[in-house]
């Protein structure tokens, strides 16, 4: 049966599996997230078995992505993608040890607007392998959906 939702539509279901406290912190969170990225940003969506996972980045390809959200049960976090270990961090904020991505997990959407995170992000958008459009609009692409997930409440 063909999917007929919009994926704007298929992302606010995705989001409602979660329980109401942590479903308004993601949509708030991703609102921010929107107005920090250019309008040009594409948003890649994969409901997957951990959680629900909104990436932003300057093309269709999933790669360059350069920060995304994580939603789940109990928390929301601000992941940095591919250039995360080497965004400037002098307030040490960012948490991992991996090779490409490192992430602060929020307290609130509201930490998205202080100037530390703020910075980060501008560091990741503007450091981006593939620049983003100057124009055009945002677009939704849901790239995966697990058949299979953790408990969203």
């Amino acid at each position: 049966m063909p999917v007929t939702e919009s994926p704007a539509k298929q992302l606010a279901r995705f989001i409602a599996k979660f329980t109401p406290a942590i479903a308004k912190e993601a949509r708030a969170a991703l609102a921010r997230v929107r107005r920090h990225v250019p309008a040009s940003a594409v948003q890649f969506v994969y409901d997957n078995w951990n959680g629900l996972v909104i990436g932003f980045g300057p093309t269709e390809r999933p790669s360059e992505a350069v920060l995304s959200l994580l939603v789940v049960r109990d928390h929301v976090t601000l992941c940095f993608i591919n250039d995360g270990p080497g965004l400037p961090d002098p307030d040490r904020l960012l948490k991992g040890s991996g090779n490409v991505v490192r992430h602060v997990r929020l307290a609130s959407e509201r930490d998205l607007d202080k100037p530390a995170i703020r910075a980060l992000i501008n560091a990741a958008v503007s450091r981006a392998d593939v620049p983003f459009a100057s124009t055009g609009r945002s677009r939704v692409i849901i790239k995966s959906i697990s058949p299979k997930q953790r408990p969203r409440r």
